[in-house]
């Protein structure tokens, strides 16, 4: 009978990841799971919908001022 404490080794550093988190699919622990969560976050891009037009893609690092210039109700300087 096989317990349910068994542990697997995290790809990334080695340290523990229960039987249940890999048998969900998970091969890292959760620090190396948030890491990898963060990087993939900032990777993200948005639609922003324009008012008469289609849709535009902004990246995080144009984010502010692309969605600053965009802004139908402010003047542009």
């Amino acid at each position: 009978m096989q317990s349910n404490l068994d542990w697997k080794d995290c790809e990334c550093c080695g340290d523990d990841v229960s039987s249940e988190r890999w048998a969900l699919g998970y091969r890292v622990c959760l620090p190396c799971g948030e890491l990898q969560a963060q990087a993939a976050r900032e990777s993200w891009t948005v639609v922003q919908e324009y008012g008469k037009g289609g849709y535009m893609f902004v990246t995080a690092a144009s984010a502010p001022r692309t969605l600053r210039e965009t802004n139908q109700k402010n003047l542009r300087s």
